[in-house]
């Protein structure tokens, strides 16, 4: 029998940067919709869409485009509160037995087409316990310290491309085993960074200026 998988979307009210952002209309449909739609066109490898939320407008929404909504209790909804909880919340509130866990933001709207199919092979093929999508930085870092800049990750006058390679953890998508979330986990010990190396790796919406971008970066590769 196959291992059941769904998609868990935590799209909580109440952004104070960007209000309604989850809601607000990009290409035409909801913000949150274009995970909603990712989540549904991956249907060989998740049985069932979820989106957690406390806010009606979202649900409505969620409901709109085909998923399942879990009611996201007040105690677990506010700024701080971190995503992990909506994920346990989730887990406690489906009456099911899921064995694995697909994490999809939905500030992170735009993926490649591809993306989840090529990570869940990798998930399986491994037997991994989780993973997560990585992209390289091409930044030169440093820290100041009483006023001086102090490099981080190169020497002054070290070219870019001979920079020793760092990652960074973008958001597109998280794979785990039900049992490490209840744990307190989506990312273990041992959890497989998976690279992407794509234009939509750089977009994660918090502000105006992030949703301004996902729109233009939408509309040109509609072209």
């Amino acid at each position: 029998m196959k291992s059941k998988t769904i998609a868990i979307i935590p799209a909580r009210g109440g952004s104070k940067r960007l209000p309604g952002k989850n809601i607000l209309p990009l290409g035409g449909m909801p913000l949150l919709a274009h995970s909603i739609i990712y989540a549904k066109s991956n249907s060989d490898i998740i049985d069932e869409v979820y989106v957690s939320t406390d806010d009606e407008q979202i649900k409505e929404v969620a409901l709109a485009y085909g998923a399942k909504v879990i009611d996201r209790p007040p105690s677990i909804s506010g700024d701080l509160e971190p995503t992990i909880s909506s994920l346990q919340h989730a887990l406690e509130s489906i009456d099911s037995d899921v064995e694995n866990v697909v994490l999809l933001q939905p500030t992170n709207p735009l993926r490649p087409i591809d993306l989840l199919s090529e990570c869940f092979q990798k998930y399986l093929e491994d037997n991994l316990d989780s993973l997560f999508t990585v992209s390289q930085n091409h930044h030169k870092f440093g820290k100041i310290h009483n006023n001086v800049f102090v490099p981080f990750n190169y020497e002054i006058g070290q070219r870019s491309q001979d920079l020793e390679p760092l990652y960074f953890e973008n958001g597109l998508l998280y794979i785990a085993k039900t049992k490490l979330i209840l744990e307190g986990k989506i990312i273990s010990e041992k959890a497989f960074p998976y690279i992407v190396n794509h234009v939509f790796a750089d977009v994660d919406i918090d502000t105006q200026e992030d949703f301004d971008y996902a729109e233009y970066l939408l509309n040109k590769n509609k072209k």
